[in-house]
């Protein structure tokens, strides 16, 4: 195949993924659903998951591995806050491993996981939950296309 059906800016990419923690636990797939379509730069991708597939046509299945720096980032302490009790609603079910949804200054949701809860305080991690965590992405490329394109090529 010639280079404009390859993977690079410009181009529509449809693929199925599977996030795994080196363990081999799955995070996440699209095998039991339809595969993802991007952009390449929309921005909906890893910046360091998008770059390695870079080059990859239609066809091609890939195990990458990406540290945490390229992945979700390092887990960052700054992340973690102790809030009032006071300031969640008294029949909020509150416990260690819950997720709570925040507004942020912009009013965007911001997800926080409950470490711990007290008579007075609430702990919160703002970090991602794949934060500090290397993964292997698992990735087979259905389709590459120029991003303007109306045509819809699937490789049998």
């Amino acid at each position: 195949m010639n280079s404009e059906n390859r993977i690079g800016n410009g181009k529509r990419v449809t693929l199925h993924f599977s996030v795994l923690l080196l363990d081999g636990a799955v995070v996440d797939t699209t095998r039991e659903r339809a595969p993802a379509t991007f952009t390449v730069g929309d921005g909906n991708l890893l910046p360091g998951f998008e770059q390695s597939l870079f080059g990859l046509k239609a066809g091609d299945k890939r195990s990458i591995v990406l540290d945490a720096a390229n992945a979700f980032g390092p887990r960052n302490d700054d992340n973690i806050q102790i809030m009032r009790r006071g300031l969640f609603a008294r029949d909020m079910h509150l416990a260690p491993g819950v997720v709570v949804s925040f507004a942020d200054k912009s009013k965007a949701e911001l997800p926080g996981v409950i470490m711990a809860v007290d008579a007075d305080s609430v702990t919160v991690d703002f970090n991602h939950p794949l934060a500090g965590k290397d993964l292997t992405f698992q990735v087979e490329i259905i389709n590459v296309v120029d991003a303007d394109s109306q045509t819809v090529q699937l490789h049998s």
